[in-house]
C-alpha cells in the first residue's frame, strides 16, 4: 500500500491540508493546526500563501465506489433472492 499525502476528507476545517498532514505523519491534526497558527504569528502571515499552495497541489483522496445493488436505471437487483443457485 502506497503512503500518499492527500487532503483529509474526514478531518478538515478549511481545505483539509492540516488534517491530511496529520494523517500522513500519524499526528493529531490539532497539533498541526496549532503549529501553523504559531508560524503565522512568528512569520507575520507568510505561511498563509503556503497553505493555499498546499491546498492546490495536494491531491484529494480518490473515493472508491461502493458496490450497490442497483442497476444504472435505478431499479433494484433481486437476483440474490432467486432460488436457482
Amino acid at each position: 500500500m502506497d503512503k500518499r499525502l492527500t487532503l483529509s476528507q474526514n478531518d478538515k476545517m478549511i481545505g483539509g491540508v492540516c488534517g491530511g498532514i496529520g494523517e500522513y505523519f500519524k499526528v493529531d491534526p490539532t497539533v498541526i493546526r496549532i503549529l501553523f497558527i504559531l508560524l503565522c504569528f512568528v512569520f507575520i502571515g507568510s505561511p498563509i500563501p503556503i497553505y493555499i499552495i498546499f491546498w492546490i497541489i495536494i491531491p484529494s483522496k480518490k473515493h472508491t465506489k461502493t458496490s450497490t445493488k442497483r442497476h444504472t436505471e435505478g431499479f433494484y437487483d433481486f437476483s440474490e433472492f432467486d432460488d436457482k443457485k
